[in-house]
């Protein structure tokens, strides 16, 4: 830690660029809190991340009646909210389908059976289609240092759920999803409950006008070209 601390405070010309506020606030408590902070959120491709109307994942899964209830990781484990999804799964009825992407193929053996696992996909187009698909993109993590499932969700025209952990929450907006406190099985359930009776497509036009207006990617990388600039 000393070292670390002498190596980056040793550096005399050094701006910090948090991909949130609450990393921003991290950093303003640590021993770099004397640099100057420039947030900048993570941007997506809203060309590849949009809505469609394709139903090729409900058809090949035969999901075409259910409400699904979707969670995207590159890695799941207990601080991704697997243990949450699971636990979830017991309340739900057959009107709901719960679906993880990105796990591993000894995880998938091991879920119960009314979660369908699927194993990370390389394909951004069919991850796109999946999120359209979705009827609530859910984000269980307990740490997120942005969250960037849920903007994608929100590009394809899908609402969220997160927990009020970390980054997740300053995402979320009341017209683009609903914010559970960790842990809170009940509370998630309650506003699965109230995003399905609202419809999806009552939140659906202003999730793209936020992911766009806030996540672009185009926008973000100009925000940094305009603080290098800023710096010359």
């Amino acid at each position: 830690f000393q070292l670390k601390k002498e190596l980056f405070t040793s550096l005399p010309n050094l701006t910090l660029v948090p991909v949130s506020k609450w990393l921003s606030g991290i950093l303003e408590d640590s021993y770099l809190q004397h640099y100057p902070l420039n947030v900048i959120h993570n941007g997506i491709n809203t060309e590849i991340f949009k809505p469609s109307a394709e139903n090729v994942f409900r058809i090949k899964y035969s999901l075409e009646n259910k409400f699904i209830l979707l969670g995207v990781a590159t890695s799941w484990g207990s601080k991704k909210g697997l243990y949450d999804f699971i636990e979830l799964s017991k309340h739900l009825n057959s009107d709901y389908q719960i679906v993880l992407v990105g796990l591993s193929r000894k995880q998938i053996e091991q879920l119960p059976v009314n979660i369908l696992g699927i194993e990370r996909t390389e394909s951004v187009e069919e991850l796109s289609n999946l999120y359209s698909e979705a009827d609530i993109v859910l984000n269980l993590s307990y740490e997120e240092t942005f969250g960037l499932t849920t903007v994608e969700g929100f590009a394809c025209g899908t609402p969220g759920i997160v927990y009020n952990a970390t980054a997740s929450p300053e995402l979320i907006d009341k017209s683009t999803g609903l914010i559970v406190e960790p842990g809170d099985i009940n509370g998630l359930i309650d506003a699965i409950i109230q995003i399905k009776q609202n419809g999806k497509q009552s939140y659906s036009e202003a999730c793209v006008n936020r992911a766009h207006r806030l996540y672009k990617k185009e926008n973000r990388y100009q925000e940094y070209i305009d603080l290098y600039e800023s710096l010359l």
